[in-house]
């Protein structure tokens, strides 16, 4: 699992799904949560984390800047393409999620989710990014 010290963001333009998940990483024991509203704020908020954030988890379906559109701008970043990325989605389609992992998402999770649903995908995500990384 990833440490709980991590440094997370969590994107979603619905405040009660951010307010959810920041619920859920906090009773997972996370301490280090930001927010942001949509890919466009998550974009200038991972560019000015410094440190930078140890995970993301994004929703998929966003104004401004979808969810896949800002995973493709983190995985093209040198300092942001490692950042493990969660993408969060209503969608289910092969061809959705076919793109998202092309794309690097490390977990995807669809809604509604529970909160051992996201700790699984948490825990899953974290196993890939240590074999990815080698650590």
């Amino acid at each position: 699992m990833f440490n709980t010290k991590s440094k997370v963001l969590v994107v979603d333009d619905m405040s009660t799904m951010r307010k959810i998940i920041s619920k859920i990483l906090k009773e997972l024991e996370f301490t280090d949560i930001s927010e942001a509203v949509d890919g466009e704020d998550a974009w200038m908020k991972a560019l000015e984390a410094n440190p930078p954030f140890d995970l993301i988890i994004s929703d998929w379906n966003m104004p401004n800047c979808s969810g896949l559109d800002f995973l493709k701008r983190v995985r093209a970043h040198d300092k942001l393409k490692k950042t493990p990325f969660l993408l969060v989605t209503a969608e289910s389609e092969q061809q959705q999620v076919l793109e998202a992992v092309s794309s690097g998402v490390d977990q995807y999770i669809v809604k509604p989710f529970s909160k051992e649903s996201l700790k699984q995908k948490l825990e899953i995500a974290y196993k890939r990014v240590a074999k990815r990384i080698g650590a």
